[in-house]
């Protein structure tokens, strides 16, 4: 009897221990690590532009992604190979396929495409060149004009500004500038104004940052010195150039420069240089959170694709950290906010003068020094 009772036992703590297992056991969650693929020195001879006449047998594969580090400019490519590396001798201007070099109140401007090996000559510029989206825009020398150039050198539009523009950005055939007397204007593709707003509420109006979607359904600036604040704007009616605030955050301690802010992930977040930290306003879930990040940031993601954002910032004695976040899912997004530097998921230091970050999809290219290094992110 006993021996029956024990083995009855035996079975109940088996069909409970099943049970447990099926209903509140979670499979263990993988891990997101960078892994590393390649390592590039910007010393390298093995490049495909060195000598016109007689072109390296390096075939270039896939995206190209330009960077600046040091002396050195130019475009690297997925395997680490260099479309470009030059050593550069005036100021530079690069975009995904586009770049120039000028100098000083230069005469004329030669912008280069990358991709299908074309120049574009602007003659009496009288100002500095900005590639955004495509697109060849002049900023005048004293900052007060903006003109848009076609792909024949032509001045297609020139639009007088109040007082000197202090950010601009462009998508979806807009063109967004904010100026330093606290405007920020929206144009259409033909130079034509469409909207104009006046955020104020500061002691000092300047707009430090701008930023407008892929689409161009949403807008962020960071305004104002005393107080500052992030304000995201939406579009609104059938006109296509109505806009309202549809969320804005004083930011505490503000900046006196140029603020970095992007959308990234698609359109579904935006992020923005803060004091002592990034902060990230999720557009699905309508909230906002701030990831605290010592020292002082110096490169920063303008993707953030997959949910994870990176970020290198600079500390005593050169040393440089990368800083990888990982955004809490949008149902969860601001519900947390003292556990938000649990958001981040990677540390790691090197010592540099200089540095570059880049990104495209899953690979991230950090740079140092004169070298290049690249990483995947992957699950372990």
């Amino acid at each position: 009897m006993a021996q029956k009772k024990k083995r009855s036992q035996i079975v109940i703590v088996f069909i409970i221990f099943v049970i447990y297992f099926l209903v509140a056991a979670k499979p263990i969650p993988l891990e997101t690590i960078l892994a590393q693929k390649w390592i590039s020195s910007l010393t390298n001879s093995d490049v495909y532009d060195n000598d016109p006449e007689n072109p390296s047998s390096v075939n270039i594969s896939g995206q190209l992604l330009p960077f600046t580090l040091g002396s050195h400019f130019g475009y690297v490519d997925t395997l680490g190979q260099f479309a470009i590396n030059r050593i550069k001798t005036n100021d530079i201007y690069l975009s995904r396929n586009m770049w120039t070099e000028y100098s000083i109140n230069p005469a004329n401007i030669v912008i280069n495409n990358i991709l299908d090996d074309t120049e574009i000559v602007v003659a009496n510029t009288r100002g500095y060149p900005i590639l955004l989206n495509n697109r060849i825009f002049i900023l005048g020398s004293d900052q007060n004009s903006l003109s848009e150039v076609d792909n024949r050198g032509n001045v297609m539009w020139t639009y007088e500004f109040g007082a000197p523009i202090t950010c601009i950005d462009a998508a979806a055939d807009l063109v967004l500038t904010g100026s330093i007397d606290g405007v920020i204007e929206v144009f259409n593709y033909y130079g034509e104004r469409i909207f104009y707003f006046e955020p104020g509420g500061s002691r000092y109006s300047v707009i430090l940052g701008c930023t407008i979607s892929s689409d161009g359904s949403y807008i962020g600036i960071i305004c104002g010195v005393d107080t500052q604040r992030f304000l995201l704007f939406e579009r609104f009616g059938s006109a296509g150039g109505e806009y309202k605030v549809v969320y804005h955050e004083f930011l505490e301690t503000g900046f006196r420069r140029p603020v970095y802010i992007s959308f990234i992930d698609d359109d579904s977040r935006i992020v923005f240089e803060r004091a002592g930290g990034i902060g990230c306003y999720s557009i699905k879930s309508r909230r906002g959170i701030n990831i605290p990040l010592d020292g002082n940031i110096t490169a920063i993601d303008d993707s953030g694709g997959q949910g994870f954002f990176f970020v290198i910032t600079s500390h005593p004695e050169q040393e440089k950290r990368l800083i990888g976040i990982r955004f809490p899912h949008d149902r969860l997004f601001g519900l947390s906010r003292t556990n938000a530097r649990d958001s981040i998921f990677i540390r790691a230091s090197f010592k540099s003068d200089d540095v570059f970050f880049g990104r495209t999809g899953s690979m991230l290219v950090a740079g140092g020094g004169s070298t290049l290094i690249s990483f995947d992110l992957e699950e372990n």
